[in-house]
């Protein structure tokens, strides 16, 4: 089932206007316990932000999700106020391999796979005391050092990193990141540049419902962790997932 929820596509390169927003659909396929459709994701607004999402169903006024157990945010200022005061029981954390790549930033090219390295002994760590010690401790080492802002980075973020260390490493796999959402963006990006200027907003909105019809036919099998993370979201959610 597909989740249309309000977003926007800058459309500069639709009608060559500088500052009109498109309304379009950045949400695209959900997550459920019933085995209706196991590959799980949503998206509001144009950066890259997923919902882990379970409980499909009619009547809650956004798209047709019903509740949302996981929302992994890339850093887009106020999406997780926003989610939260439409599920205010949704945890939300921010998408790690984000974090890491935009650690990469500020680190020059030749230290970029030791750095990487370095950042595993935090978001692998136990908890969030284990990860809080880890990151610390490489702030105060040698890669710390070297690029500081990386370090103040993950503090900015960490209430949004706290959450991931509460779930066991088969639903880590699953919730790390969202770049299958950014997988399915780069579809709806490309199919834009390539018609390049659209007569109307409907006829824009049009070439993006027949994008996600397209990409969903793709969609033939579950990630190989979801049978795991499956089986601990049903213990962590209890009927909130075996309701989905």
């Amino acid at each position: 089932m597909h989740l249309p929820l309000p977003g926007t596509l800058n459309s500069r390169s639709l009608r060559g206007k500088q500052n009109n927003c498109l309304p379009g659909i950045n949400a695209v396929y959900t997550l459920t316990a019933g085995g209706r459709d196991e590959r799980g994701g949503a998206q509001g607004g144009g950066q890259g932000a997923g919902l882990a999402g379970a409980g499909v169903g009619l009547g809650r006024g956004v798209g047709e999700l019903d509740d949302v157990l996981i929302a992994v945010v890339d850093g887009l200022k106020g999406f997780p106020e926003a989610i939260n005061a439409v599920f205010p029981q949704t945890i939300v954390q921010t998408c790690i391999v984000h974090l890491i790549r935009h650690s990469m930033d500020f680190a020059s090219w030749k230290d970029r796979k030791s750095l990487a390295q370095a950042l595993r002994t935090v978001y692998r760590a136990a908890d969030a005391a284990a990860g809080q010690a880890a990151l610390d401790a490489f702030a105060q080492g040698p890669w710390g050092v070297k690029y500081p802002a990386i370090a103040q980075s993950w503090r900015r973020n960490w209430e949004l990193v706290i959450p991931f260390f509460a779930f066991p490493e088969g639903v880590r796999r699953i919730i790390y990141t969202t770049n299958a959402i950014e997988a399915l963006n780069s579809k709806l990006r490309r199919a834009v540049r390539t018609r390049g200027h659209f007569p109307s907003d409907d006829a824009a909105t049009k070439l993006l419902y027949l994008v996600l019809n397209h990409a969903a036919a793709e969609w033939k099998r579950p990630p190989r962790e979801w049978a795991e993370a499956k089986t601990q979201f049903a213990v962590m959610f209890n009927e909130r997932f075996v309701n989905a």
